[in-house]
C-alpha cells in the first residue's frame, strides 16, 4: 500500500469512526427524556475526571468546559492535535496504549498522555496526497495570550471551521501554475482543511460547539515551534 493510499484510508477511517462517536454520544440523547439532565452531569463529571492537564476556570462556565472535555477527550482530539518528540505520538514513550507494555490503568492499557505537547498540534500526516506536494500537519488547538483557542479564533470562527472546513490560514490552497511546496493539487480543494474529518463534526448542536469551544478555552497553552511556523502560539 503507498503512503498516499495509507494517507487517504487513515482520513477516511477517522471520519467515518468520528461520525459514528458523535451519533452514538450525542444523536443517541434525542431518545432519553427524564433521564436526560442526569446523563449530561454525567458527561459532564466524566470531563472533568479524564481531563488530562490543569484547566484555567475563572470566568468560564463550568458545565461546558466539562462537557468539551468529555466530548474531546473520548473522542480523541488529542490523537491528532499532539505530535509529541517527533510528531508521531501524542503519549509518553512509556505510556503509549498500542505498544507492547505491561497492563496499567483502570481498562487494563496503558495510556500516559504527553501534557506537554496536549492539543498542541505538529501531528505530521505525510505529503499530500503524495510527493512532491506539503506535508499536512495538525494545528495548534491551545488558547494563545488572547484566552481564545486556536491562535485567538473566535467563537464564530471556531463554528465555521467545523460547519464548513474552512481553512482560515490557508497554508495549502489549491495549485495553479505546479507544486510549489505549499499547494496542493486540483481536484482538492485547498480553501478546505484536508484530513480533519470536520464533515463527520458540521451537524454537532451550537451547544455541543460551545462547550467543545470552552473547553478548549481552559487548557494550557503550548508555545509550540519558534514563529513563523502556524503552530506557534504568544502565551504570556
Amino acid at each position: 500500500m503507498t503512503r498516499r493510499h495509507l494517507l487517504l484510508k487513515t482520513t477516511a477511517t477517522s471520519a467515518s469512526l468520528a461520525a459514528i462517536l458523535f451519533f452514538g454520544l450525542f444523536t443517541g440523547s434525542r431518545h432519553l427524556h427524564a433521564d436526560d439532565s442526569d446523563s449530561q452531569e454525567s458527561r459532564i463529571q466524566q470531563g472533568f475526571a479524564i481531563a488530562p492537564v490543569p484547566l484555567k476556570l475563572a470566568g468560564k462556565n463550568r458545565a461546558l468546559v466539562g462537557l468539551g472535555s468529555y466530548i474531546v477527550n473520548t473522542v480523541g482530539c488529542d490523537d491528532c492535535h499532539n505530535g509529541g518528540p517527533g510528531g508521531a505520538s501524542g503519549y509518553l514513550p512509556n505510556g503509549n496504549p498500542y505498544l507492547l507494555r505491561p497492563p496499567l490503568g483502570p481498562y487494563g492499557g496503558r495510556k500516559v498522555i504527553n501534557t506537554a505537547t496536549y492539543l498542541g498540534g505538529g501531528r505530521d500526516f505525510g505529503a499530500f496526497p503524495a510527493e512532491p506536494f506539503p506535508h499536512i500537519v495538525s494545528r495548534n488547538l491551545t488558547p494563545d495570550k488572547t484566552g481564545r483557542p486556536e491562535g485567538g479564533h473566535t467563537f464564530a470562527e471556531f463554528r465555521e471551521i467545523i460547519r464548513t472546513g474552512v481553512d482560515m490560514d490557508q497554508l495549502h490552497p489549491t495549485c495553479t501554475n505546479g507544486p510549489n511546496g505549499h499547494c496542493i493539487p486540483a481536484p482538492f480543494d485547498g480553501s478546505r482543511l484536508q484530513v480533519m474529518p470536520w464533515p463527520g463534526f458540521q451537524d454537532m448542536t451550537d451547544h455541543d460547539l460551545e462547550a467543545i469551544y470552552e473547553y478548549l478555552s481552559a487548557v494550557p497553552c503550548v508555545t509550540g515551534p519558534p514563529a513563523p511556523d502556524q503552530r506557534h502560539n504568544d502565551c504570556q
